[in-house]
């Protein structure tokens, strides 16, 4: 397992790439992971573009196997978690990749493009886009959802179909059994102050405000992919974030959620190797 320090945290990192583990000078891919999961949801999608680009997957402080019982006091707001991403950049000495991030590691990755472009050939956001602030419903979210964090139980884990369960709300259509239970196990397992953290952060009356702008001064070209039954970003959100910059090309994905590049692999491939001008891989 790779660890790397970055900004004072031991940041958990892997390469996936054609020749194995180690970057082979293709141009770097770089996944980005949402709340509470982990690089792990991405490695099926990172092993079927290795054959054109050296696929950087890392889990964010907090989460996955980016958890330290050592580490320093830190916040969790978004800005921290776009300097840690410019941070890896920069120890990994990568000078210019492309990014695909999914849900809250999209609206990361937006803040990304618009403080360190220079960084960035091109962008997926999968699973992105904007929403009004309702004071009433943000405060019964959050209410809700410091609960769900609160009460985890690693024994959760063990209890059959606890994992699908849990999933239920995130997609349409089902997905590996391995999938689902990594996420679970990524889930009950990421720090508490992180969870709450990211949550409070990405789901705020300042995001609600700020994110429109954030989109609308995207510069680096740009594919936002939604999922046309995803509860948690509805396509619509994601059809309104795309309209602010000519720089952004939005697609939906039918019969899809929150997860399309799990739930429909080959249709969400085919899209990303278009954007990114290379050939459609298989489905791996």
């Amino acid at each position: 397992m790779a660890y790397i320090s970055v900004n004072g945290f031991n940041h958990y990192y892997e390469w996936l790439t054609e020749s194995g583990n180690q970057p082979s000078g293709k141009p770097v891919l770089v996944f980005v992971h949402g709340w509470g999961g982990s690089a792990r949801y991405w490695e099926s999608t990172a092993r079927s573009l290795c054959q054109h680009f050296d696929c950087l997957l890392y889990d964010m402080r907090g989460f996955g196997r980016s958890r330290m019982d050592d580490a320093p006091e830190s916040t969790y707001e978004l800005d921290i978690y776009v300097r840690d991403l410019a941070g890896l950049l920069v120890a990994l000495r990568l000078q210019k990749v492309s990014l695909n991030a999914h849900s809250t590691g999209s609206s990361i990755a937006v803040l990304f493009l618009n403080r360190y472009a220079e960084f960035v050939d091109r962008a997926i956001l999968t699973c992105s886009g904007i929403f009004e602030y309702r004071e009433k419903a943000f405060k019964a979210f959050h209410k809700f959802g410091g609960y769900v964090v609160k009460f985890r139980y690693p024994w959760l884990y063990s209890l059959p179909f606890t994992d699908r369960l849990f999933m239920q709300r995130f997609l349409h259509q089902s997905v590996p059994r391995e999938m689902s239970r990594a996420f679970l196990d990524d889930f009950l397992m990421a720090d508490e102050p992180a969870a709450l953290g990211t949550m409070f952060s990405a789901v705020s009356q300042e995001a609600a405000e700020t994110m429109p702008g954030e989109f609308s001064r995207i510069t680096v070209p740009t594919l936002l992919i939604s999922g046309e039954y995803d509860k948690i970003i509805p396509a619509e959100m994601g059809r309104q974030a795309a309209a602010l910059s000519d720089h952004i090309q939005h697609v939906v994905i039918p019969n899809t959620a929150h997860f399309p590049m799990l739930e429909d692999p080959t249709t969400y491939l085919r899209y990303v190797t278009e954007f990114l001008e290379v050939s459609s891989p298989a489905v791996l």
